[in-house]
C-alpha cells in the first residue's frame, strides 16, 4: 500500500504553526515585535505603563509633543521604538517617569481647553 502524505492531518503541522505566528505577529518570525503599553485616562492625567523587560534605564529615551509619545530604548536582545498616539492632549512639560523591574511608567497632566477670546 502506498501512504498518500496528502491526507495525513499532521504532515505539515510545523508549517500550519509557523502561518499562524506570522499571522499573528504580522509576518515577524519568533515573538510579536509590539510592546506592550497600557494608557489609563485618569480625568486630570493620562497614565502611560509599558513593558520594557532587560532595559537598562538610562538606555530608555522619551519624548512628547503634547499628542504622541515616543519610547525609545534597547536592551541587549531587542530594540524597543513606539509611537504612542495620546486619546487626549496633554502638557508634556508635566511628565513624570519611573521605571523599575522594566515596567516604565509615564504620567501627564491634560493640557487646558483651549482659552476663550473676549473680543473688545
Amino acid at each position: 500500500m502506498v501512504r498518500d502524505d496528502r491526507d495525513d492531518p499532521f504532515d505539515n503541522i510545523f508549517d500550519e504553526i509557523e502561518r499562524m505566528m506570522n499571522d499573528m505577529t504580522g509576518g515577524d518570525a519568533g515573538f510579536a515585535s509590539e510592546t506592550h503599553i497600557d494608557v489609563y485616562d485618569e480625568g486630570s492625567t493620562l497614565r502611560l505603563v509599558a513593558d520594557l523587560p532587560g532595559v537598562n534605564k538610562d538606555a530608555i529615551d522619551l519624548k512628547c509633543d503634547g499628542e504622541t509619545l515616543t519610547i525609545s530604548a534597547a536592551s541587549d536582545r531587542r530594540e524597543f521604538d513606539e509611537r504612542i498616539r495620546l486619546p487626549a492632549r496633554v502638557d508634556e512639560h508635566s511628565a513624570k517617569a519611573t521605571y523599575n523591574n522594566g515596567v516604565l511608567q509615564v504620567t501627564f497632566d491634560r493640557a487646558e481647553d483651549s482659552a476663550a477670546i473676549d473680543v473688545e
